[in-house]
């Protein structure tokens, strides 16, 4: 079936999508089962956090509005101090360490669609927030971001044959080990961020 000539965004909360839904002056199309908005060409749903809740947005988008791409969006946890709080970056390969292989036991690995011209990152994705410094040194032998969502979307858009990007800033380093300080960075970089997404990205992944 041919795709239709739009882009999905998959961002696993408000608070991260606000700059998205205010700046773009989103109307909010439906509730359930996730909070949709559409302005235009482009339609954003909040997925809730964790994995299986952006592969159900995901898949949900996939279905509902069969879009050309869909965009995970948000922020991510830096692993170590080689990409600095508030930075953007195109993520080229996603690693789940906690869902490993069954033939070979190692962790399962996913490859997003990549566009030329940004910084990018390997992001680690699993189930539960990674906050302590020790744990996030484990992460940084094999990826430089952290979050709970991108290889979930990445799967699902694999499954429906959709182009998938993904893109994340960076809310939190291993200087910061609690959730208040995560929120505080969130809410300053998400506007940032924002702006990074409609100058440089929407133009190359709209039909």
């Amino acid at each position: 079936m041919e795709k239709n000539p739009l882009a999905a965004f998959i961002m696993a909360t408000m608070l991260e999508a606000k700059p998205f839904v205010a700046g773009m002056s989103m109307e909010e199309i439906e509730k359930k089962p996730f909070a949709i908005f559409r302005h235009d060409n482009i339609v954003l749903a909040i997925s809730g956090i964790g994995k299986a809740n952006a592969a159900i947005a995901t898949a949900f988008c996939c279905q509902r509005f069969n879009p050309a791409a869909v965009c995970n969006l948000g922020a991510a946890g830096a692993a170590d101090f080689s990409h600095p709080l508030g930075g953007a970056f195109h993520v080229t390969k996603i690693i789940e360490h906690d869902r490993p292989e069954l033939s070979s036991q190692r962790p399962t690995i996913h490859q997003p669609d990549v566009l030329d011209g940004f910084k990018t990152a390997t992001l680690s994705t699993s189930d539960r927030a990674i906050l302590d410094p020790e744990e996030r040194r484990q992460v940084s032998r094999d990826a430089e971001l952290m979050d709970m969502e991108g290889a979930s979307v990445a799967q699902a858009c694999k499954m429906f044959g959709t182009k998938c990007y993904v893109f994340k800033f960076v809310s939190d380093t291993p200087d910061h080990t609690e959730d208040k300080d995560i929120i505080k960075n969130i809410r300053q970089y998400r506007t940032p961020f924002y702006e990074f997404i409609t100058r440089s990205v929407i133009r190359l992944i709209l039909p």
